[in-house]
């Protein structure tokens, strides 16, 4: 499905602006549903004077109309006329009779949207840049609750600041959507003075679990929420200015080991504050769940940071080992050792940095090389390495024995290919949303024709590629030229790796 910004773009009549500023109000959307207690629909004009579907809301407060979105489609001739008379006159307009959708009444109104010039001043577009329409089941016909009715008035103010391009609220700070409070997580309605007139059961319940005894309406909130944080040591410097409904702010009460998620969205009539809505929920058991994954994240990282750690001593143990061999070969088997320790060190070393368990593998692979550095400086050899291409993000059960697959290869060519003299060798990266190819060549002496070597460094690397990432790995010789190793991962096993 589309994203809204492309549904905007291809209609070809809104601007950048105008896609930003459907953009909030497509985040409240759902808000608008669940109050009004009906379907929601974003329509923006398309250059063929039409009009496009943009966004589409179902009430989780009542059983929706529509089945099947309407986002990307044209609009239906029933509800064209309403629609394009909303936007011409830039005013809200009611259908005069029921509108039957398969056999069941419905009333339909259609709001103008349109956006503030600047977060300071007044000034609104020319003209409206979309059409929100709300379709309210008819059929129902049992009387609303107290409830129902506060809940409708909330939604027909709310529709009334986006008419009158009040709402969204451009100075509303952006934070995170998770645990934001909603409609039916608990509303609680305040006057000019910040007296409740209205809390819904789930709002007075979510207070009485933080030790507030008696009932909110007809009780200040500020001075509520003042007597339950009173104990607190820190309290968020907003927390007046949300409880008093004078700006559209988000915050925090935490009270006897409950936090509530507060959020007020100031209602206007012509400029004039008349009160305000608070969104309020109990995101206690979401805050603890969020606390327990910093805490694991945390702790996988000292993991990590240690098992770098211990690896990193044991390659200085074999440095050491290796210093006091007293045959070439058990040196020589030893510090391969040691690098190949080290090369695993090193993807530890990175995830240790991060709260990711993927690592940016250029990252790894270039401190890799600065250990092929080394084995070259022993070797009398001088050697240019050269890396083309990107790695891009892998996950840590694939960086690892890629990692010290490309530690043998390189290695490899260094001491065999290159060894005592000087050259050049060349890792190319080429990677595809199927496919993630690596080339090791060098330009030393080569591999003698359809040969390829037995030793361990060679089982390893086979065992790496072809066991643990099923990928395919090919040896041959470029003639006059050296070496050239290719390695093919699918990308369907590290798909596969992601949580």
């Amino acid at each position: 499905m589309p994203t809204l910004s492309e549904l905007v773009s291809s209609a070809g009549r809104s601007t950048a602006p105008d896609a930003e500023w459907l953009h909030l109000v497509a985040g409240d959307m759902q808000l608008l549903a669940d109050l009004a207690f009906s379907d929601v629909v974003l329509w923006v004009p398309s250059s063929d004077s039409s009009f496009v579907a943009v966004a589409h809301n179902r009430p989780s407060s009542a059983a929706t109309l529509f089945y099947r979105d309407f986002v990307g489609q044209r609009i239906k001739p029933e509800w064209s006329v309403l629609v394009a008379d909303a936007f011409e006159t830039a005013r809200i307009v009611d259908s005069n009779a029921p509108d039957w959708f398969e056999e069941t009444p419905t009333r339909v109104r259609a709001v103008p949207v349109q956006r503030r010039i600047s977060p300071s001043g007044r000034e609104v577009t020319n003209v409206p840049i979309a059409v929100l329409t709300r379709h309210t089941n008819l059929s129902e016909t049992r009387s609303p609750s107290r409830q129902e009715l506060t809940f409708n008035d909330c939604a027909d103010e709310l529709f009334q600041m986006i008419a009158a391009g009040d709402f969204p609220d451009l100075g509303t700070p952006t934070g995170p959507r998770r645990g934001a409070p909603r409609a039916s997580d608990g509303l609680i309605r305040i006057d000019t003075d910040g007296v409740t007139t209205f809390a819904s059961p789930n709002a007075l319940s979510a207070f009485n679990r933080m030790g507030f005894t008696g009932e909110l309406e007809g009780e200040s909130l500020a001075e509520v929420t003042s007597a339950l944080v009173i104990e607190q040591h820190t309290v968020d410097e907003s927390l007046p200015l949300v409880v008093t409904g004078r700006a559209p702010w988000r915050t925090e009460i935490e009270s006897r080991g409950v936090t509530v998620s507060l959020r007020a969205i100031p209602i206007r009539d012509r400029n004039e504050r008349k009160g305000a809505i608070v969104l309020c929920r109990d995101v206690t058991e979401l805050r603890h769940q969020e606390q327990e994954l910093i805490t694991k994240d945390a702790t996988i990282r000292e993991i990590h940071h240690r098992v770098k750690n211990n690896l990193q001593t044991v390659a200085s143990l074999l440095r050491i080992q290796a210093r006091r061999s007293r045959t070439d070969e058990a040196r020589d088997e030893l510090i391969h050792a040691m690098r190949r320790v080290s090369a695993i060190a090193v993807v530890h070393d990175t995830l240790s940095e991060g709260l990711s368990q993927s690592v940016e593998f250029d990252e790894v692979f270039e401190r890799v090389l600065l250990l092929v550095a080394e084995v070259a400086s022993t070797a009398g050899t001088r050697v240019h390495p050269r890396k083309l291409g990107t790695f891009g993000v892998l996950p840590s059960e694939y960086a690892t024995p890629l990692a010290l697959a490309l530690t043998e290869l390189v290695t490899n060519a260094v001491e065999h290919g290159l060894a005592g003299r000087e050259g050049t060798v060349e890792i190319v990266a080429t990677r595809t949303s199927e496919m993630l190819t690596v080339q090791v060549r060098d330009n030393g002496t080569g591999l003698p024709e359809g040969k390829v070597g037995s030793g361990l460094g060679t089982q390893i690397v086979r065992t790496l590629i072809q066991g643990e990432l099923g990928g395919v790995i090919d040896w041959h010789t470029l003639v006059g030229r050296g070496t050239e190793v290719t390695i093919e991962i699918p990308m369907r096993w590290m798909d596969a790796a992601k949580p």
